[in-house]
């Protein structure tokens, strides 16, 4: 199947705009001083809750060797903590911790403010609705080709 020139423009732009936003997203974090995989890692324990170390390098797709020096790093920083496997006591959980969920937060606080209020001062209410509808439908695009 050949790709339409307009799906073609409409990839371009969605890619170079969320480039964009999240370059500018990533200046505002405090989490500078954390490499991107220990935020995803930070991100993902606060999602979809506490993990060991062997499911954590799964779902971010880095050996074990990679995810034990990332879990030392944030131990380390008391991000995270670790505890025994409530069903395998003889592996090891990583959770965070309240400073952990405390830095992420104040960090998404801070990103959506600034995006809030950029949306708010640039455009329309309009334009706005038009953004929460475009998004509607590339999300709707991106989950139906996932399936």
């Amino acid at each position: 199947m050949e790709i339409s020139a307009s799906a073609m423009r409409a990839a371009s732009e969605v890619r170079v705009v969320f480039g964009r936003v999240k370059r500018q997203l990533k200046a505002l974090a405090e989490t500078d001083d954390l490499t991107p995989s220990q935020s995803s890692v930070l991100s993902r324990l606060d999602k979809d809750g506490p993990a060991s170390a062997s499911v954590l390098a799964s779902a971010e797709r880095v050996r074990p060797q990679s995810m034990a020096a990332i879990i030392a790093a944030l131990l380390a920083a008391d991000l995270i903590e670790r505890h025994p496997d409530p069903e395998d006591g003889r592996r090891q959980v990583v959770s965070l911790t309240s400073a952990g969920r405390h830095r992420l937060q104040g960090d998404r606080k801070v990103r959506q403010e600034w995006l809030a209020r950029t949306l708010q001062e640039h455009c329309t209410e309009a334009e706005r609705k038009t953004i929460i509808e475009a998004l509607a439908l590339l999300d709707h695009a991106v989950e139906a080709a996932g399936r």
